[in-house]
């Protein structure tokens, strides 16, 4: 009896870690001064990584609109734009996908990763050639 309540608990712990590990899920996009403005949904579709502005938390932003963005995000609402696009698993990152700045409109490839000491921070790189900028964003409760 003993075994199989050991073993239960082990299948539910390596599920929950395994859960845990998930880049899915809603996420906090935090500004410079490290105050949330945005809550970021990623998930999965059609085999690849998407990710979009769940909400925007000031409210008077909320209407803002991407006059910067080009082609079919131009004009569009930031609060539901698909930002972040066809990323794919590579071992422990996710890569080869795009992100777009909804403040300047531009475009760079994406790679995210969660933090390996703690599964709840997730590492978003954006980057053209060799310059890049990397954030933090730390999972929305």
């Amino acid at each position: 009896m003993r075994k199989i309540a050991l073993l239960i608990i082990l299948i539910i712990t390596s599920l929950s870690q395994a859960e845990a590990q998930d880049v899915t899920g809603k996420w906090e996009n935090r500004n410079e001064e490290g105050k949330v403005n945005s809550i970021i949904k990623i998930y999965e579709k059609e085999g690849e990584i998407y990710g979009k502005v769940d909400r925007i938390l000031k409210e008077e932003d909320r209407n803002r609109i991407c006059t910067e963005c080009e082609g079919d995000l131009k004009n569009q609402p930031v609060e539901g734009m698909e930002l972040m696009k066809g990323l794919k698993r590579e071992g422990n990152e996710y890569v080869d996908g795009t992100i777009v700045d909804p403040k300047t409109g531009k475009e760079y490839r994406c790679k995210i990763w969660l933090d390996n000491n703690n599964p709840d921070i997730l590492k978003v790189r954006g980057y053209i050639s060799f310059f890049f900028k990397t954030k933090t964003w730390r999972r929305a409760e």
